[in-house]
């Protein structure tokens, strides 16, 4: 049999030879699998491919969800896999609404590994000189919570962050220690992430966070912080208030003595009246960005690209608590045009089409069809079996034999308020192409939300806008004309039906912009925490359906706007 083992070197031979190693990967877990109650009741046993296809379901999770929670509950973890499971995986709890739990063993974390060996393997092939810089990273790890078995929960990116394999991988990669990484306050690391890395800024080629919106919380951070960051990097002493004693005493290692010329000099560029391009100003040898700016990211590239002074975005990898599925093997490309090229040595792929007139026909990974979409179904090593993602993706092209797919939206996450339905690629052109609108005024949106307000009639769409002053004032001057325009604009890019129904038929409201204070969106993202979403994996849900998440939203609005005339 093939060696499934992965070596970032491999690119090309993995990509030319996808069927065969998919066979492989399905053999090896079919194998190890048959024998499993779970997979017991369709193969009886056996592990052919073609009787897997034909007997072993189309699953979601709360068809799993039983036999996870039985392992989780003390259970034999052979019961859905041949190989032991060694811990849990926590959804983001963000982006469908409800937190799950997936088993996951070691294989996980080989894979994550390889992955970020081979991203970053791809990003010196066409930028030279990030191999003898450093990032600065914004990773925080979570305290892990532990199941009745004693096997450890935790989001996919804090384990990863957690164990050997990323501690010996990590070795002079990042401007952080891992102590600072490891800070259980989430406040104190980030702090110590920037005060580490303005501290090294002379080795800094890039910038790294597992979203976008982490990339951004991290620079508002920076705005509210600098003057106490630079009065530690000119006294040499790190804040009384950073309480965690290993981070503090890495973090004072790193400082090193009192640096006045440095704090002058990073004083200098905070003042300045507009943080245009303040990355680079702060950290001149910066090549690129790394985080993830595809799907509901996108709506971040606009402020990143005003940060960064137009740095490539690069966004590297597709992966989930699930199974890791790809690379971005075009690091330069515009942020928009991000494609992932499926490495066929993770887990075993399916895809059922969702194109309209295919009656959700499954295929294999080679068999997709270039422009067509679909919604991946995963199998992978840790018992999981033929397993719905709830992604949409389209086929953008091939890498030899490997399909590369763009990210178009979460499944089933829509507004509708008659017979429309708006889906979140809907809502993120939508905001695309307000925000060319808000070019022409100086603001920038720094986060929104939505939902659909049914308590008057008719009822309509309802956007919470976070904005942002292109310069560091903290005053927003809202310009009417401006923000009525974008409400305006939003409507007309939505689908034939909208503009249908609230044309002609009435039953659609006009939509509406509230404007909310500046902070909002960390309150709302504290509120998600506490409920118990991953902080290392938050996302702002596109869709808001928690009361208590509007409660927050409405009680910091500041001004509302409406279309004032019907899309044609």
């Amino acid at each position: 049999m093939r060696n499934l083992s992965f070596d970032p070197k491999d690119l090309e031979e993995l990509t030319s030879n996808a069927k065969q190693i998919q066979d492989d990967v399905l053999e090896e877990i079919l194998t190890l699998n048959a024998n499993t109650e779970y997979l017991q009741r369709f193969l009886h046993g056996c592990s052919d491919k073609d009787l897997f296809k034909k007997n072993v379901p189309v699953v979601s999770y709360e068809d799993v969800k039983p036999f996870i929670d039985r392992v989780a509950n003390g259970e034999p973890s052979d019961i859905i896999s041949g190989k032991p499971i060694t811990g849990f995986l926590m959804s983001s709890g963000t982006s469908g609404g409800k937190q799950k739990i997936f088993p996951a063993n070691n294989k996980f974390f080989e894979d994550f590994t390889s992955v970020y060996a081979l991203s970053s393997q791809i990003i010196s092939k066409h930028i030279d000189g990030v191999q003898q810089g450093k990032a600065v990273p914004f990773f925080f790890a979570r305290a892990q919570s532990t199941t009745p078995s004693g096997l450890h929960v935790s989001s996919a990116f804090s384990s990863y962050l957690l164990s050997d394999y990323f501690k010996n991988w990590s070795s002079n990669r990042f401007t952080s220690p891992n102590e600072v990484t490891m800070c259980p306050e989430n406040k104190q690391s980030m702090y110590c992430h920037l005060l580490c890395g303005l501290v090294q800024r002379e080795e800094v080629v890039s910038l790294a966070a597992p979203f976008a919106s982490s990339l951004v919380g991290a620079i508002t951070f920076l705005e509210n912080h600098w003057k106490e960051l630079c009065s530690n990097i000119r006294s040499g002493h790190v804040s009384e208030w950073i309480t965690d004693l290993s981070c503090r005493d890495s973090v004072a290692n790193i400082l090193g003595g009192p640096n006045s010329e440095l704090a002058d000099l990073l004083e200098e560029e905070c003042r300045k009246k507009s943080w245009n391009g303040i990355i680079t100003r702060l950290w001149p040898k910066t090549k690129f960005i790394e985080t993830i700016v595809t799907g509901q990211m996108s709506q971040y590239i606009q402020i990143l690209e005003f940060y960064s002074n137009k740095l490539p975005l690069y966004s590297p990898r597709y992966a989930s608590s699930e199974s890791i599925f790809g690379v971005n093997v075009n690091p330069l490309c515009k942020p928009q045009d991000v494609s992932y090229t499926f490495l066929p040595n993770f887990s075993y792929f399916e895809f059922i089409s969702v194109d309209e007139g295919n009656n959700e026909e499954i295929v294999d990974l080679v068999d997709v069809k270039l422009g067509c979409f679909y919604e991946p179904l995963v199998t992978n090593y840790s018992g999981l079996h033929r397993y719905r993602m709830g992604d949409i993706l389209q086929v953008s092209g091939f890498h030899n034999t490997a399909p590369q797919f763009r990210f178009v939206q979460r499944k089933n996450v829509v507004l509708s308020v008659s017979a429309e339905a708006t889906t979140e690629e809907d809502v993120l052109k939508a905001l695309n192409h307000a925000t060319l609108v808000l070019k022409s005024s100086d603001l920038i949106l720094m986060g929104f939300t939505c939902y659909v307000d049914i308590s008057t009639l008719p009822g309509h769409y309802v956007f919470y806008w976070e904005l942002k002053a292109q310069t560091t004032s903290d005053v927003v001057n809202l310009d009417n004309k401006v923000l009525v325009e974008c409400c305006c604009t939003m409507e007309e890019s939505f689908n034939a039906l909208y503009r249908k129904v609230r044309k002609r038929e009435g039953s659609i409201g006009a939509l509406e912009i509230r404007v909310v204070q500046q902070g909002t969106f960390d309150s709302l993202m504290e509120f998600f925490i506490f409920q118990g979403a991953s902080s290392s994996q938050y996302k702002t849900p596109i869709c808001i359906k928690s009361s208590e998440a509007l409660a927050i939203l409405e009680k910091s609005v500041l001004a509302r706007f409406f279309s004032d005339k019907v899309p044609l």
